[in-house]
């Protein structure tokens, strides 16, 4: 690890400022992705901007129709939330699910998210629920804020605060995971609103995407047996020492299924 400035600043004006002003310097929340890349000398920021300062940034809150999650509320709080395990329980499930307990108690949802890991589980979350990303300077749907490979529609200087998630009719979460690491190999979350079904997937590609045939058979009909005959299409699916794209795209159906079969409890 080579040697860097490092900030923990109180305020957010005062972080993003650190982030503007400070060329080649990282955000760092649980630091669950930086510091190992930091340790394999993968990354060398100039300085670090360490979040766990921030007032106002942890928590989670009931808006009724909403739920509200604070940045840099780690996975643990979030499975454990009787709120969320009340109103959301398949982001409940899916925060159960991410890595180990040492993961759980130090990653973000902030941090996940910005960071936009193709194979996290948030991601899918955020996109499957049609949530909202709160940042210090505005608000991005889900739909216009995932732009690929660990790229995000942040801007410089900008620092998500909160994610806001609507509260759907139903929904599950279903995960097929690396032994090792815990990461998805195919995740998808699927979510039932008032005017329609969500469907989104992590892990099968470079970035988390919405599969809009799954989406409309299931509006039609809210059961397993309706996407049960939907392929996915290979092209631009992930292939490595871990899966071939065809093994994904296969896992993409199922994993679908035993969403859909959460949701319906």
């Amino acid at each position: 690890m080579k040697p860097f400035a490092y900030h923990q600043p109180d305020q957010i004006p005062d972080a993003a400022k650190l982030l503007t002003s400070i060329e080649d310097s990282k955000l760092v929340a649980g630091g669950m992705t930086l510091i190992p890349t930091l340790k394999q000398r993968l990354a060398s920021p100039a300085a670090l901007i360490d979040l766990s300062k921030l007032a106002g940034l942890k928590g989670i809150s009931d808006g009724g129709t909403t739920i509200t999650i604070g940045a840099m509320t780690p996975h643990a709080e979030v499975a454990a939330s009787k709120l969320v395990q009340a109103k959301i329980p398949a982001l409940a499930a899916l925060a159960s699910m991410i890595g180990d307990p040492a993961v759980r108690s130090r990653g973000t949802i902030g941090g996940s998210v910005a960071n936009n890991d193709p194979a996290a589980d948030y991601p899918a979350g955020v996109l499957g629920l049609g949530a909202t990303i709160v940042t210090s300077t505005r608000e991005v749907a889900a739909d216009k804020f995932f732009l690929g490979l660990f790229e995000t529609a942040l801007q410089p200087g900008e620092i998500i605060t909160a994610i806001r998630f609507p509260l759907p009719l139903k929904a599950g979460y279903a995960k097929f995971k690396a032994p090792a690491s815990r990461y998805a190999l195919v995740g998808v979350l699927v979510a039932k609103f008032a005017d329609g079904v969500r469907v989104a997937v992590t892990g099968a590609g470079p970035g988390v995407f919405r599969v809009p045939p799954m989406e409309q058979a299931l509006s039609q009909n809210f059961d397993p047996s309706a996407i049960a005959a939907i392929k996915i299409d290979t092209d631009g699916l992930t292939s490595d020492i871990h899966a071939e794209a065809d093994y994904r795209a296969h896992l993409v159906t199922v994993m679908a299924k035993r969403a859909v079969d959460a949701a319906l409890g």
